[in-house]
């Protein structure tokens, strides 16, 4: 694009306050020659860089930039056989290991995050450790040649050490001697010219043999080599050179490594000052609070309370507009320094950035278009005395624009048709912007021309706009209406300053009737924009209110549902505790069961069994009952000796012997219970009952038997053990045993096999296993019950 439009929309300083955000001077150069692009796909890649970038300084901080710098002319002097220096070859193994932070930086990021264009420049980055090392092993942080880079100029500089501590020795010997002392001006060694001399007093110099290197200002001082030491000082001498020519070796070498390295190197000066650039501009997002628009080639533009970049953000008044859609161009009237060219500016130059890959500095949801070209004639000349030069001025500046706008073209007019007669430069405003419309650009121009308020009301495509101003401050407000033209407000301002009222009137008597009804109609729709506005306010901060209550219940019911997965958690506690109680409860019972029956002989009591389930169902957890279903009662089942019923406790089923005044004699098999009418349901062709309470049924033997966990087969026979195993599964079930041992002896094993094939045909029976080492092993079979 044009330079002098760039400069006419201030882009150039977005880009000075861009390169300040650069952490090298290659990012800076990338930074200083950054420009706007035309194709859509370019724009898009260029922010979704930025993105990426912003996401990474937001969550990581700033990228290690340190170290690395321009090394292109260094590189391009190591092709070419020159000899770089040690600051120079430093600087490379900066710059490498620089590149290299940087590349680890990225990564770590990529591991938890998407980071695309980021990690494809960071990617391209390589690392050439070797290099860095070589040159670090010769060159210290300071860029002085270590003494280790070369055995030679280690030798080199021992010898150097060790000639300068015997000039040193010989001299401060001298020094020390009376005959010498009176003839020095101070007792020190110094040196000139790279050797050792002494400073003694001018009138001695005939007695004082040697070499004179320097005077005194004053020229009371001279420098003097004694000849005792010039042959000492002749071997520095000799050894610093030798020092010299070693250094330039060692450097030499390293140059040509760097050489071989030059275009790995020369790419990755490119690729950092990339990421540079890419961080640099999510810098100047964060500083500006600018965010990511949407983007597109449509010629549609929305900018959500948008602020001009180059203005201090409390001072700047946010702008709404929108522009492609109902309408494609906007007349802006209003007074002078009300914000108009601002206004424009605002438009123009956030276009810009958005295509050169920038945040803009408005809201989320903002909306932007790639155009081809941006064309803008902003001047500020008002003045009378330059009239005409300010019209000419302006004339060429829009024929250029005419010749080369297209319909993908943003045009941006200022004052369009000032510094002309009135009545002509309306008329020529208003054929310039319908050409510019008829081309199909988006247009937005300002004016001062009320003409154009009725040619923005009359064509389709084309909407008022105005500056608001306060008449009782007699100032601006700085914002943009969309769709209010501007009124002249001269009356106003003028009675407002104290200009008479008869005055006043006859001043609006000069004003022709369709002038006043013009200004009547705009004076309504700004009453009526007004109350819109404060009707938008009250809505705004009911919207609010809505939000901070549902946010306010939102988070009642998330502490709500932690409360409840508290409780949860705790009841979840308790109950595994009661439990793991019941099952220690349980197991505790079982065996002294079992105790019991070794002791009596399989013989444990009616009274003991009972006992026993008492103390387990005692040990079973209680679940926690309602009030509502603690309230509720069973109804009493209405039943006859002879029904068939279900003993709702137990689960069995059985008939009915004898019914009593509080409950009913049950057969259950070989047993009798008495058994509580809410405990009882009719089933079968008597069924007819509702579900009752549980109740407790005392149980009554047909005969004087006890219920054994164990039955003893050892010495019967296959047919007669079945028998004694059916009856003791009948009244194990009946007990609500769930396990049971059945003792038949090893021996030959045919009674262990047939008892274990009925048990496997038993309906009863869930499965059976070989007793354990203390259940009596293969001698005993445990069968467990449905």
């Amino acid at each position: 694009m044009d330079k002098k439009l760039l400069e006419k929309l201030e882009y150039p300083k977005i880009l000075n306050k861009l390169e300040s955000h650069a952490a090298t001077s290659i990012g800076k150069a990338f930074a200083a020659e950054a420009t706007p692009s035309s194709d859509l796909e370019e724009v898009r890649h260029r922010l979704a860089g930025t993105d990426e970038a912003a996401a990474v300084d937001r969550m990581k901080g700033a990228a290690p930039f340190g170290g690395v710098s321009d090394i292109r002319t260094s590189l391009k002097r190591a092709n070419i056989g020159g000899t770089l220096s040690a600051h120079e070859l430093l600087a490379v193994a900066d710059t490498v290991q620089g590149g290299r932070r940087v590349k680890r930086f990225i990564e770590a990021y990529q591991e938890k995050h998407e980071a695309p264009i980021l990690g494809a420049l960071a990617e391209g980055v390589v690392e050439l450790r070797t290099l860095e090392e070589a040159i670090r092993r010769c060159i210290d942080e300071n860029g002085v040649v270590v003494d280790t880079a070369s055995d030679e100029l280690y030798r080199v500089r021992r010898e150097l050490r060790s000639g300068e501590a015997r000039v040193r020795e010989r001299l401060e010997s001298m020094v020390r001697s009376s005959s010498v002392q009176k003839m020095l001006q101070d007792a020190l060694i110094t040196v000139r010219n790279d050797r050792f001399v002494i400073p003694v007093k001018s009138e001695y110099r005939s007695s004082f043999g040697g070499i004179v290197h320097d005077q005194s200002s004053s020229g009371a001082t001279l420098f003097i080599e004694p000849e005792q030491v010039v042959q000492l000082n002749n071997k520095l001498r000799e050894l610093r050179v030798q020092e010299e020519r070693e250094i330039e070796k060692i450097l030499q070498r390293l140059t040509a490594s760097v050489a071989e390295e030059s275009q790995p190197l020369e790419a990755n000066v490119e690729l950092l000052g990339q990421l540079d650039f890419l961080f640099a501009k999510a810098r100047l997002a964060r500083d500006m609070k600018a965010s990511l628009p949407a983007i597109n080639d449509k010629g549609y533009l929305r900018i959500r309370r948008g602020r001009h970049p180059l203005l201090p953000m409390e001072h700047a008044v946010p702008l709404d507009i929108e522009l492609g859609g109902s309408y494609s161009a906007i007349i802006v009237t209003g007074p002078n320094t009300g914000g108009k060219t601002v206004s424009l500016k605002t438009v123009g130059l956030l276009s810009l950035m958005a295509m050169t890959g920038l945040f803009v500095p408005a809201e989320d949801g903002s909306e932007l278009c790639v155009f081809d070209q941006v064309f803008a004639d902003i001047g500020d000349e008002q003045s009378i005395e330059q009239s005409l030069s300010t019209f000419s001025s302006h004339m060429t500046n829009i024929i250029g624009i005419l010749k080369k706008m297209t319909p993908r073209s943003l045009v941006l007019l200022d004052e369009v048709g000032a510094g002309t007669d009135p009545a002509e430069g309306s008329a020529l405003a208003i054929a310039i912007l319908e050409h510019i419309r008829a081309m199909g650009c988006r247009l937005m121009a300002t004016t001062h021309y009320s003409e154009l308020k009725a040619y923005a009301y009359d064509r389709p495509g084309v909407i008022n706009a105005s500056m608001e101003f306060d008449v009782e401050t007699l100032r601006p407000t700085y914002r943009l209406l969309v769709g209010v033209p501007g009124r002249s407000n001269a009356f106003a301002i003028a009675e407002r300053l104290g200009l008479s009222r008869r005055i006043i009137e006859e001043a609006r008597g000069q004003v022709t009737e369709e002038d006043q009804r013009v200004e009547s109609m705009i004076g309504k729709l700004e009453e009526h924009r007004l109350a819109a506005e404060a009707e938008r306010r009250e809505a705004e901060r009911l919207r609010r209110e809505a939000e901070e209550l549902r946010r306010e219940l939102t988070e009642e019911k998330r502490k709500l549902q932690e409360q409840r997965e508290k409780w949860l958690v705790e009841a979840e506690r308790e109950a595994h505790e009661a439990l793991a109680k019941a099952r220690r409860e349980a197991e505790a019972i079982i065996a002294d069961l079992r105790k019991q029956a070794m002791e009596e002989g399989a013989s444990i009591k009616e009274h003991k069994l009972i006992e026993a389930k008492r103390r387990l169902e005692e040990a079973a957890p209680k679940p926690r009952k309602s009030a509502a279903a603690a309230g509720g009662a069973r109804a009493k089942a209405q039943v006859s000796p002879g029904d068939e019923v279900k003993v709702l406790s137990l689960g069995q089923k059985g008939h009915v012997v004898e019914k009593q005044a509080d409950g009913a004699i049950v057969q259950l098999g070989i047993i009798k219970m008495k058994v509580a009418l809410t405990d009882l349901e009719l089933v079968g062709s008597s069924a007819a009952a509702k579900q009752g309470q549980r109740a407790v049924a005392t149980v009554k033997r047909t005969r004087d038997e006890n219920v054994r966990t164990e039955l003893d087969l050892r010495g019967s026979n296959v047919e007669e053990a079945i028998v004694e195993v059916d009856r003791f599964l009948d009244e194990a079930i009946m007990a609500n045993l769930s396990q049971v041992y059945i003792i038949h002896g090893k021996g030959t094993g045919v009674l262990r096999t047939g008892i274990q094939e009925y048990l496997r045909r038993h309906k009863h029976v869930r499965t059976f296993r070989i007793g354990a080492f203390n259940e009596g092993g293969h001698g005993v079979t445990v069968a467990e019950l449905k």
